[in-house]
């Protein structure tokens, strides 16, 4: 079931994805001439990010959620699908057209380290969209500069400065500076606490939020930590191996999962109750991730899932269909898993060995 409605468009969407594709060619030969495969890194999802909302996209490392991120934004290009931005479609843009939309689609990376130029002062790499844009001149873009490092909390005189001087967390609000310069409706936040620590990260988390509060902007906040994004998020959408497994309000999610993967994953975060705790069954998941270039057959998840059945999940593919209202999950058998009719297997070595055996490989490079 996708998300995005088959007559154009959904009521209050700021960005609709349908049934996105973004494959990485993977080469072989002495000039790399020959295609030999491909890197299913997204693997048709559909999505739908409604105006004023933070959507969450979790999942482990390697699923994707990046991949999705930057497609949305044209930064990849997507192998197939559509992605609509304000009720345009701008799949097929050119980088002249996307320009004047580029102003309000913005991204907070990863790496406070790394996104911002050493040699550059930060007055300069904020101030950098507006001349780009050539919306201000040198006079104005000074005083927007100094706004902008004031509303993320930096004093004003940090413009002066560079880069190394600030820490990590510092950096961070620099990146946010920089995303706000030109009045974006939309930004894409791509783990922009996993390098910080944990005191830094609730900082940067509030201030998130402040300023959606301030600016109505609207996030697609990826990362890895569920404490994180179930602080921030008012929808979470759950991805494996490319494929969106399960999309649900943030709350709910928590509170009753249906996908294995999510419920695996949830399983696996501590709470801070020593009798809850104890009392709770953790699930271990058996093998390790499968290549994204020869992903397993059906469901993605069935090389791992602890409630993996006989029939359907090897033969299969499961689509993504309602449980319960604003509540979607692609798995076969959610009800019985909700119900408790089917438990979880315990994981023993003999079975980590069945998953390995079976353990799909990567085609030769």
């Amino acid at each position: 079931m996708a998300e995005v409605a088959s007559n154009g468009g959904q009521e209050g969407a700021l960005v609709e994805i349908e049934n996105l594709r973004v494959w990485f060619p993977i080469k072989s030969g002495i000039l790399l001439d020959r295609h030999i495969g491909d890197i299913k890194a997204v693997d048709d999802i559909s999505l739908t990010i409604r105006r004023g909302e933070t959507l969450g996209l979790v999942g482990e490392s390697g699923c994707g959620k990046s991949t999705v991120g930057r497609t949305i934004l044209r930064l990849y290009e997507p192998t197939g699908g559509r992605i609509v931005f304000d009720g345009q479609d701008i799949t097929t843009l050119n980088q002249n057209q996307l320009r004047p939309l580029r102003r309000r689609m913005q991204m907070v990376f990863q790496d406070p380290y790394a996104s911002l130029n050493p040699r550059h002062s930060v007055g300069r790499i904020v101030g950098e969209p507006l001349r780009v844009h050539g919306i201000s001149g040198k006079k104005d873009t000074s005083k927007r500069v100094r706004e902008l490092l004031e509303v993320v909390g930096l004093p004003a005189d940090a413009a002066s400065r560079y880069p190394h001087e600030f820490s990590g967390g510092q950096r961070q609000r620099i990146g946010l500076a920089r995303s706000l310069a030109l009045n974006p409706d939309f930004i894409v936040c791509d783990e922009p606490v996993s390098a910080l620590d944990v005191s830094i990260q609730a900082q940067i988390i509030n201030l998130l939020e402040n300023l959606q509060s301030d600016f109505e902007l609207t996030y697609l906040f990826i990362a890895h930590d569920l404490a994180v994004v179930r602080h921030i998020s008012d929808r979470i959408a759950v991805m494996y191996l490319g494929k969106i497994v399960e999309i649900s309000a943030a709350a709910e999610l928590y509170d009753e999962p249906f996908h294995p993967y999510t419920i695996s994953l949830l399983s696996a975060v501590p709470i801070p109750d020593p009798v809850v705790e104890r009392e709770r069954e953790t699930i271990l998941l058996a093998g390790d991730l499968p290549s994204p270039a020869n992903p397993p057959p059906a469901c993605r998840f069935h090389t791992r899932c602890p409630y993996v059945q006989p029939t359907r999940c090897k033969e299969d593919e499961p689509p993504l269909r309602r449980l319960a209202p604003g509540h979607v999950v692609a798995c076969h058998w959610a009800e019985e898993i909700r119900e408790g009719k089917i438990r979880p297997k315990e994981v023993t070595p003999e079975l980590v060995q069945q998953v390995q055996a079976a353990a799909w490989e990567p085609p030769p490079v």
